[in-house]
């Protein structure tokens, strides 16, 4: 096709993946649409059928484009510039692609977000990044340690992959260091905090995933990404590909957990994508002002789960089978050959928390 204005506009979105729609007018130009709408101007060319993006639709207009294209054409043949350079969008385009595969959704989400908006370098050639160009991003998240620390943990694997593929004759981040030291969380709610904050909770989404998650000990995206087919009478099965050690975790329920479990919203049976809790932000705010609890996050509840099973006299092993833990009681070779799977202690437990929380709440 013709490559037009108007015929750029009417091109519609893959369900997958990306598609490639080729000008009769220029060899080798065409427009890649992604399953998300993006629409960029591409130049494939070469014996080896590089493929380079010059800019995206909207950005840079279909001449500019165009133009820009025969520029880049005439300098390859004359021999007068290097057609194998990369560019930062297509090398992080190429990296999501080939670890989506490995990657949970939440992850694959917070890795698609760093490198796509957080360092905005779209069409900067790999070859002419410096070192500073990501330090200023980094210095930007300086009011927050622990944004900073992730935001230079996944550029820095990035950037190693690049190095790896030779895509970079040397690694840009060779001697930078992160500059924050991990501090491992310590709080959990005491039994009068458990009290104020599950009394404040609203009779909402946000209010139902707080109670969940205080009577389950499961983690926060594992909850948040329930699905019906996961659900059994009294046990809920979270499959490896949800859970953060891939492996399988069946651990009972208590009625009063059932109850408000089957009040979240679902994922369709299948699908693995996020659910949608809007504005946690928000919601945490507005619970922390009105339980007069502060300084706690949705992941110490899970501390305050286990806190609260040591407190009753439950062992190590089973809090820590609840919990999915494979380090601590069945680190290394115990957890090869020690395959009971504690699930009446697990119902014990569990029954035993539901009571306490219930005698806290009379």
């Amino acid at each position: 096709m013709r490559l037009t204005d108007l015929s750029i506009k009417a091109l519609k979105a893959p369900p997958k993946g990306v598609i490639y729609h080729t000008d009769d007018a220029l060899t080798g130009f065409g427009v890649r649409v992604s399953e998300g709408g993006t629409k960029s101007f591409v130049l494939v060319h070469g014996v080896l059928r590089r493929r380079e993006t010059l800019g995206r639709v909207g950005t840079v207009s279909l001449a500019d484009a165009r133009r820009e294209a025969k520029r880049r054409l005439a300098e390859y043949t004359l021999g007068k510039s290097d057609s194998s350079a990369i560019t930062w969008a297509e090398a992080v385009e190429t990296y999501l692609n080939d670890i989506k595969r490995r990657l949970k959704p939440g992850t694959m989400q917070g890795y698609t977000l760093e490198l796509t908006k957080r360092f905005r370098f779209a069409d900067m050639k790999l070859r002419d990044l410096k070192p500073l160009d990501i330090q200023r991003r980094l210095d930007r998240l300086a009011h927050s340690p622990v944004q900073q620390h992730r935001a230079f943990v996944t550029v820095g694997t990035f950037m190693r992959w690049c190095y790896r593929r030779h895509y970079l004759e040397t690694n840009p981040m060779d001697r930078m260091a992160s500059g924050h030291r991990y501090r491992p969380r310590m709080r959990y709610l005491a039994d009068e905090e458990l009290v104020a904050v599950w009394r404040a909770c609203p009779d909402s989404d946000f209010g139902n995933l707080v109670k969940a998650l205080l009577l389950t000990g499961q983690r926060v995206g594992e909850i948040t990404n329930l699905s019906p087919d996961m659900i059994a009478t009294d046990t809920i099965t979270l499959p490896e590909w949800l859970v953060k050690n891939s492996r399988s975790h069946i651990f009972p329920v208590g009625p009063l957990a059932m109850k408000h479990v089957k009040k979240l919203p679902m994922r369709k049976t299948g699908e693995r994508s996020t659910a949608r809790f809007e504005n946690y932000q928000r919601h945490k705010a507005r619970l922390d002002k009105a339980s007069g609890v502060t300084g706690w996050t949705l992941h110490d509840l899970r501390r305050t789960f286990a806190s609260g099973l040591a407190s009753l006299g439950v062992s190590l092993p089973v809090t820590e089978k609840l919990l999915n833990h494979v380090s601590g009681s069945f680190a290394g070779i115990v957890g090869v050959y020690q395959r009971y799977n504690y699930a009446k202690e697990m119902r014990e437990a569990v029954a035993k928390w539901e009571e306490h929380i219930q005698t806290l709440l009379a």
